[in-house]
C-alpha cells in the first residue's frame, strides 16, 4: 500500500487501517526500543513538573492560546 492508495481511502477506512497498524505494533512492543534521549526528555519534564516550573492545562485552554 502506498500513499496515493491511502489518500483515495475514506477517512473511516484510513482510521481502520491506522488502528490495525497500531494493534500490530503492540504485538511487537517488546522489540521496540526507545532511544535514550526519550528517557532524558521525560526525566527533565518530570523534574519541571515536580518543581512547579510547569503545569498541565486542558485541551480547551491550549486551543484558546493558539
Amino acid at each position: 500500500m502506498n500513499t496515493m492508495e491511502i489518500k483515495r481511502m475514506s477517512t473511516m477506512e484510513q482510521l481502520q487501517v491506522m488502528e490495525a497498524l497500531w494493534e500490530s505494533l503492540l504485538d511487537e512492543e517488546s522489540k521496540i526500543v526507545s532511544p535514550t534521549w526519550h528517557g532524558d526528555v521525560l526525566e527533565r519534564r518530570k523534574r519541571k513538573l515536580e518543581s512547579g516550573e510547569t503545569e498541565f492545562i486542558s485541551l480547551e485552554e491550549l486551543k484558546k492560546k493558539r
